[in-house]
């Protein structure tokens, strides 16, 4: 038990530390709504799957501070969504526009996935064509003889 409270302390205090609550002043309720939209619509590129509303990276912190700057300031949020492209890239956004490289993305999987689905028809329609036909030739001949030795077999055995 004396071993666990100063560990159990140790951790408090390190939780307490990282978890430190950032405190905005807007001018009004829509300033603060607009600010809130643009921080969840902008990824984190260090967390790359959180928005910089979620994520607890430098950066975001970053990212946040110089969002609500940009806000209190007066920019739109077209100019702020901008200046964050300019500096970051297309990444820096959870909704791209469509572009070349964004429409590859996106409908690539579902081309892809068409082409293997086409190709495995194909392959089987071949498959069950190649059983269905009918040996000829010399081929139908052996096939004729082997059907007779085991026809007489079976009235030997």
């Amino acid at each position: 038990m004396r071993v666990l409270l100063p560990s159990l302390l140790l951790f408090l205090l390190t939780v307490a530390a990282h978890a430190s609550v950032e405190v905005r002043e807007f001018s009004g309720p829509e300033q603060e709504a607009r600010y809130k939209h643009l921080i969840e619509e902008l990824r984190c590129t260090v967390c790359q799957n959180q928005n910089i509303a979620d994520s607890n990276a430098e950066l975001a912190a970053d990212l946040r501070r110089k969002t609500y700057e940009m806000v209190r300031a007066g920019k739109s949020d077209e100019q702020i969504l901008d200046y964050m492209v300019e500096r970051y890239g297309n990444f820096v956004l959870y909704r791209p526009p469509a572009s070349g490289g964004t429409l590859l993305l996106w409908i690539g999987p579902f081309v892809v996935a068409a082409f293997g689905a086409l190709l495995l028809i194909r392959v089987i329609r071949k498959r069950r064509n190649a059983r269905i036909e009918q040996p000829v030739g010399a081929e139908a001949e052996r096939l004729h003889q082997a059907e007779a030795l085991l026809r007489n077999e079976g009235d030997n055995g």
